[in-house]
């Protein structure tokens, strides 16, 4: 399909990709919590990008990175490395399958931040007058998910991060890595791809931590193996077709699209996961998905790109 796409419109087959990545992106949070469950909050991701990379490798080849910028391999590798530990840990060592909805939620702070970056970058032009709210509307929303059914104060917000500050912190610490990456990623990678690569640094890394000890036993059954196949091939095609659109499609329109993915991600993890959030932790997800939507029609206005 993007083959018969990038000869006709390069750009249409980078929206395509783009959007197929935010989908299957959607289901990342409550697969990932329910595999790092049975098979700990290292050893589950460890498992997952294994798998993935594995499968980016058997199915797009092994790419000749002398042939790639080193920015690109080297600013893009280590963000994305540093990304998807950061994610999968703060999925994992979150205290219930509640707050690993919050931390999931956090993550999703990235669109806006992309925005943000590629106008800083000048990859994008924009209205900062519609940006800078859009963008502080959607940091609110995470304010708002985070206090739960208590009456917003900052020490009750104080105390929520204090609970488990690691889950927190690395949540908002991937939310500017991936938003760093997509910018970074589409000014040095000139159209191609290393994710495969990527991903396989990435297991490397947790192997690495798993096997320094102190980690829960993994309880294998059926059900995680097919959960762990499933995801591997849900991250595998999502990373490569979101490398191809950011690289190809529009920044802005992608940006855009994957605003909707707090509520379809939080959507499909309350289902999975069992877990109904209370009413504030949806009204969260609005104003993200609203903010984010703002910093996207800043970008929109007449006589911007």
């Amino acid at each position: 399909m993007f083959t018969t796409l990038v000869s006709t419109s390069p750009a249409r087959a980078g929206n395509a990709g783009g959007i197929l990545a935010i989908l299957l992106w959607s289901a990342t949070v409550g697969l990932f919590r329910s595999i790092g469950e049975a098979l700990g909050p290292v050893g589950g991701p460890a498992l997952i990008f294994t798998v993935s990379g594995i499968l980016v490798v058997v199915f797009a080849g092994i790419p000749d990175l002398r042939t790639m910028d080193r920015r690109y391999l080297l600013f893009s590798g280590l963000l994305f490395v540093a990304y998807e530990i950061s994610l999968a840990l703060s999925i994992g060592y979150a205290h219930n399958r509640g707050q690993a909805m919050e931390v999931g939620m956090i993550n999703y702070l990235w669109p806006s931040l992309t925005m943000l970056f590629a106008v800083l970058l000048r990859q994008q032009s924009a209205s900062i007058l519609l940006l800078a709210p859009g963008i502080t509307l959607a940091f609110l929303g995470i304010v708002w998910v985070m206090k739960g059914n208590d009456a917003f104060s900052l020490a009750r917000l104080a105390s929520n991060f204090a609970d488990n500050p690691l889950a927190y912190g690395l949540a908002f610490l991937a939310a500017f890595l991936w938003a760093a990456y997509s910018v970074v990623a589409r000014r040095y990678g000139k159209g191609k791809s290393a994710v495969g690569p990527f991903l396989l640094a990435t297991a490397g890394l947790l192997w690495v931590r798993y096997f320094q000890g102190e980690q829960p036993p993994m309880h294998f059954s059926m059900a995680t193996a097919v959960e762990v196949m499933v995801l591997g091939t849900f991250t595998a095609t999502a990373y490569s077709a979101w490398n191809f659109g950011i690289q190809r499609g529009n920044i802005g329109l992608l940006a855009a699209l994957s605003y909707f993915t707090p509520v379809l991600s939080s959507c499909l993890a309350s289902v999975w996961l069992g877990v109904t959030p209370p009413w504030t932790f949806w009204a969260g997800v609005a104003m993200v998905t609203t903010g984010s939507l703002m910093s996207w029609g800043a970008t929109r206005l007449p006589g911007r790109r």
